[in-house]
Formats: structure tokens, sequence, C-alpha cells
């Protein structure tokens, strides 16, 4: 059993201790794996080590993705690479990005999963369903369940933006996660940053509630409005993500020193605008 976790507490130390909002997303995609990583078995794993422990000095946090492990069967790498990330570099807190959404029963199974299984800080969930399908991940004292609001994609406007109560539903999610769904203090947002302006309006109703802000570096977010938009009062409050434009800076045996200068560049045109 590790030792006591409290993400909210991991990620305000890693936020001072790095001078860093940027969290490096981890989705391995085999395409685009060196060869020389490629011959062997384990290369998911060998991959995002290197990207981890080049870049683990720069970040507030990092998010694997799941899918991108289990659709190769390699859910034991997955294990592994958080594994790595806790022993390897204490307190920077691991954001397990499976976006699940059920209830009762199966909720609690995925939660057991997120967090006993792969030992994760944190897991993207889809709220969709209501209270009770984000209860269950509750029972994991210190656990933080990120719940998506305004999400970067351009179809999430086809549900988000429906009115629910005088206000567009993603506005109606931001205020129920800041209120009564709240009480445990555990939850934070995923806002997009391709829609600073939402990013805007779910940080006056959120307060200083972490938002997890996907969307720049590949997908075209623009930093210094999503930072502009989404900082708190003391320039933190944000974990704002970049997988693809880190995770393949480079495709030869440098890989992970593009990684990391890529990650620097990064972090600091986000730190320019805090």
């Amino acid at each position: 059993m590790r030792h006591q976790i409290d993400f909210n507490a991991m990620l305000k130390q890693a936020w001072k201790d790095r001078d860093s909002l940027l969290c490096v997303g981890l989705d391995p995609d085999p395409a685009k794996l060196p060869v020389s990583l490629t011959s062997g078995g384990g290369a998911l794993f060998s991959f995002c080590r290197e990207i981890v422990d080049a870049t683990a000095d720069l970040v507030c946090a990092f998010k694997p993705q799941i899918a991108y492990f289990a659709a190769q069967r390699a859910e034991d790498q997955l294990e592994q690479l958080i594994h790595h990330i806790h022993d390897a570099h204490p307190g920077i807190p691991v954001i397990l990005d499976a976006k699940r959404g059920d209830i009762g029963a199966t909720a609690e199974q995925y939660a057991r999963e997120a967090f006993e299984r792969y030992g994760a800080d944190a897991v993207t969930l889809s709220p969709y369903m209501g209270s009770d399908s984000i209860e269950p991940y509750m029972k994991w004292q210190g656990r933080s369940l990120i719940l998506l609001c305004r999400t970067s994609n351009p179809g999430g406007s086809d549900l988000q933006f429906l009115e629910s109560g005088g206000e567009p539903l993603y506005q109606k999610v931001a205020r129920l996660a800041a209120g009564q769904w709240n009480a445990s203090g555990q939850i934070g947002l995923i806002v997009g940053a391709t829609f600073p302006e939402e990013i805007a309006k779910v940080r006056q109703i959120v307060g200083d509630m972490p938002l997890l802000i996907p969307g720049i570096g590949a997908q075209g977010g623009d930093v210094k409005a999503t930072v502009e938009a989404g900082r708190t009062a003391d320039g933190t409050g944000m974990i704002i993500n970049s997988s693809r434009a880190i995770l393949y800076a480079g495709n030869n045996g440098d890989f992970a020193k593009a990684a990391r200068e890529a990650a620097i560049k990064t972090r600091d045109e986000i730190n320019r605008w805090r």
C-alpha cells in the first residue's frame, strides 16, 4: 500500500516546486514509436518511461490514456508505468485518462481499476449519468475525479451548449461539480483550450477548482488565451495538457531529448502569461 494520497495537495506542491502548469499526456501510438523500441516487448512502457524521465522536472502531472495501452493488450505496461512514475518521481500526480461513466456496482469496479489496480491519483470521468455515477469514486479518500465539462472537440457543442435551466449544459455541470457534487472537495473539471471564453466562464463559476485543459499543441489551442482565461489569482489552478506535440517532437534515438526540449518550450510559453 502506497503512502496516503491527496491529489490536490500533490498538485499544489508540484505547481510550486516545478513552477509549471504543464501536464504531459502519455498516449503511445505504436505506429509512431522509434524503431529502436519496437523490436522487442514492452515498447509502450519503454517509450513512456523515457519521456517521463526526460520531463519529470518540468511538469505538474502526467496523464496516461488507458485506451492506447488496452488496445495493445498492454495494461500491464500501464501498471508498470504508473508505478515507475510514483517510485522514480514521487510527488508528481498521475491522472488516468479513462473517461468512465457508469453507475452503482459497475462504477465501483471502474474506481477499483483506476485507484487500486493502476494506482492513479486521479481519473477522468463522464458525469452525464448524474451524481450516482461519480459517488462510488469518492470512497477512495484523496483521489481526484476530473469531470468532462466543456470538451476541446468541435462536436462537444452538440450537447454541451443545450440549454439547462437558463444556461448551457456545460455551465450546469460546472455549477453542480463546484457545489452539491463536491462535498469531499475531490472534483476537478476538463475544459478545452480551444474555447478560452468558456474556460473563463467555468473559472468564474467554480472558483479555484483545478481545471484540466487539453487542446494546446497539436489541437491548436492558444496558450496566451488559455492561461489568461483559466488562471487563478495566484497564477495556478490549471493542468494544461500537451500530448502529441511533446511525445513525437523527435522520432529517432534522440526522441526523449526532443521531448524535453518541446516540454521546456511549452512550459515557458505557459509561464510567460501567468
